[in-house]
């Protein structure tokens, strides 16, 4: 009978860890632990972030504008330009060459991001919500911008789902862990 009890601890024991580390692998390492400079320089826009163009020596031409629910960014005398899931150079690059089809002689276009899309942090925060996105956020700064964990906060793995996909990946909590622009982090419970 001694048996029976020990055996039922020990099956409470493997569930709560399986639960605690959520469904599937605990990630350590990988792109999302490398530098925060690396993540930026190659930073693709998507919808809700807002770009400044400069087209040089045309000033109106040149202003600010919004990546539209459509994926594009709407740019004076050149419509409408692609711009989900592409680096900003490369934007430019594109507006540039639509401007010179008839618009202007040798035009010199730059863009650069100034509002990036905002990042999601759910669960077991103070204040779970929709957050700014700032240039080199840490998973760490993220929970402290939602004011902290709670009480029951499980310290040691949080989910992250990247925008655009379906399934949340298990992360090791670490100071390196980088979050994206549009990324829906979630924190879990702990149960012991």
């Amino acid at each position: 009978m001694l048996l029976r009890p020990a055996f039922l601890l020990l099956i409470t024991l493997l569930f709560s860890a399986c639960a605690e580390k959520g469904e599937g692998p605990v990630i350590s390492a990988g792109e999302r632990y490398a530098s925060t400079a690396a993540a930026v320089s190659d930073y693709r826009l998507g919808v809700g972030d807002r770009v400044r163009v400069t087209v040089f020596n045309e000033p109106s031409l040149t202003g600010e504008f919004w990546v539209n629910p459509d994926g594009t960014v709407s740019l004076p005398l050149i419509g409408n330009v692609p711009a989900t899931d592409r680096p900003v150079s490369e934007i430019a690059r594109d507006a540039q060459a639509r401007f010179a089809d008839g618009y202007l002689r040798d035009p010199k276009v730059a863009m650069d991001v100034i509002v990036f899309r905002p990042f999601y942090i759910l669960g077991e925060v103070g204040a779970p919500g929709q957050y700014p996105y700032v240039n080199g956020l840490t998973a760490m700064n993220a929970v402290a911008l939602a004011k902290g964990f709670t009480p029951r906060a499980n310290r040691d793995v949080i989910r992250i789902r990247r925008q655009g996909a379906t399934d949340e990946v298990n992360y090791r909590l670490t100071p390196e862990l980088i979050v994206y622009p549009g990324d829906t982090v979630r924190i879990g419970e702990r149960f012991f």
